[in-house]
């Protein structure tokens, strides 16, 4: 609509406080904001173009300006076109838990090794996919495309855009049962993935994922991992030490020795899903070892700080269903410190009517894992008690505003302390009220 139709993009933002000089900023509303009244901010970071709705009088007269009736769906076309352009490999990682880690610390492995890009933080959705696209460089080897889904149709709809080239699927289990309505219906939109695959590509899978049993194909090729010996990549040794955790897996049968800054339970299935990526690729199973010595998580995910009086936090608190809080008390019950285990649970959100079930089976499982102290933050959470009722100590605290006031309260020198709740819980809040 308006500028020099020759102006180079060299990146594409959503966020003005990201853009820089070559930028197109893409204006989005939101339920809070609406990005056409940031694109003087985007302009004065040195944007090149911003792509609009509509275009108002006040649009900064040094941007050049695009114009759609749906900003977002020109995104993705632009994302589908930067991905043809591509001849890297795009690994498109989906599944119920454990996305973003596995992303991470495919990131990690994989770059030592080839010019890799990969999700920045959750960018999992309608928005972050392209934006994660387009990151993509002439000479990128590998994109880690996180894919995630919050109703039917949508990972369908990502793959579409990302027309990935390998594909691993974390697990499946409870997530947004109050849009799929069962876990046989959560494990067909996960199972999108496979369908989008092109014939000979490599998979991943859970080994023994009964509910992807139909999904299956015979003309890709399928790597599993898990605790089972029977799977293609396995643990066969996990010694955490103060330092890092000494590790041996087995991949289809070949011992890799390593040693990896990773030390929580679930971090083994991490650690073999993400192999199993890397091995699937054909790369040298002696280069494992280089990228596994310092993985990084994106933030919230278990990340571990010391609080005074001698308190460990694990703060878990990014987002939550009934298999990543399971996962996340059992990491806490292996992190004992000396002191007692405090388990600060939000609700876990979108789990529909049998959302009281799985707070009481979460609840019951702390209790089986001896954990001392159960703390449920919020009205969604109460029903954790349900579970807890008779096998172990627990209290209900009505909102975040009480978490912040009693907590302090509640703890004891020398406690581990777990934070994990949904997106809409913000438990990270806590953090300050703790150190």
């Amino acid at each position: 609509m308006r500028g020099d139709p020759h102006r180079t993009i060299t990146s594409i933002v959503a966020d003005s406080r990201r853009a820089r000089p070559g930028s197109l900023f893409v204006c989005l509303r939101g339920s809070h904001q609406d990005g056409h009244a940031f694109a003087a901010d985007a302009d004065a970071r040195g944007a090149a173009a911003a792509l609009c709705a509509h275009i108002r009088p006040e649009m900064p007269s040094g941007l050049a300006l695009l114009e759609a009736d749906d900003p977002l769906s020109v995104l993705a076309g632009v994302a589908r076109l930067v991905r043809r352009r591509s001849t890297a490999d795009i690994v498109g990682v989906a599944g119920s838990a454990g996305k973003t880690s596995t992303k991470d610390v495919l990131r990690a492995l994989l770059s030592p090794q080839l010019r890799t890009v990969a999700s920045p933080e959750s960018y999992n959705n309608e928005l972050g996919v392209p934006l994660t696209l387009a990151l993509l460089e002439a000479e990128t080897d590998v994109c880690v495309c996180e894919l995630g889904t919050g109703a039917p149709g949508e990972l369908a709809a990502l793959c579409k855009t990302a027309e990935p080239s390998l594909g691993v699927i974390t697990a499946i289990g409870p997530e947004h049962l109050e849009f799929f309505g069962s876990v046989e219906a959560v494990a067909a939109e996960e199972a999108a993935l496979i369908t989008a695959l092109p014939a000979g590509a490599p998979l991943v899978l859970p080994h023994s994922a009964a509910l992807l049993e139909p999904y299956r194909r015979t003309d890709l090729d399928e790597w599993s991992f898990g605790l089972n010996a029977e799977a293609d990549v396995h643990p066969t040794s996990w010694r955490p030490s103060a330092g890092q955790t000494e590790v041996v897996l087995s991949i289809r049968g070949e011992p890799i020795h390593l040693a990896t800054n990773l030390r929580l339970p679930h971090h083994r299935l991490t650690l073999a899903a993400a192999v199993a990526v890397y091995a699937a690729l054909g790369l040298p199973l002696d280069g494992i070892a280089e990228g596994a010595a310092a993985i990084e998580l994106s933030r919230w995910r278990g990340q571990e700080q010391p609080l005074p009086s001698g308190r460990l936090l694990i703060n878990d608190a990014y987002n939550a269903n009934p298999l990543s809080v399971a996962a996340a008390l059992e990491a806490l019950a292996a992190r004992r410190n000396g002191g007692r285990t405090v388990a600060v649970l939000g609700e876990m959100a979108e789990l529909g009517a049998a959302a009281p079930r799985w707070h009481a089976r979460a609840g019951k499982h702390a209790a089986v894992l001896g954990i001392d102290l159960l703390v449920a933050v919020g009205p969604g959470a109460r029903a954790y008690l349900d579970g807890t009722a008779g096998r172990m100590e627990a209290c209900w605290l009505p909102d975040l505003t009480a978490a912040q006031r009693m907590l302090p309260a509640l703890l004891e020198p020398a406690d581990t302390v777990l934070l994990k709740g949904s997106r809409t819980c913000a438990l990270e809040r806590l953090t300050e009220t703790l150190t």
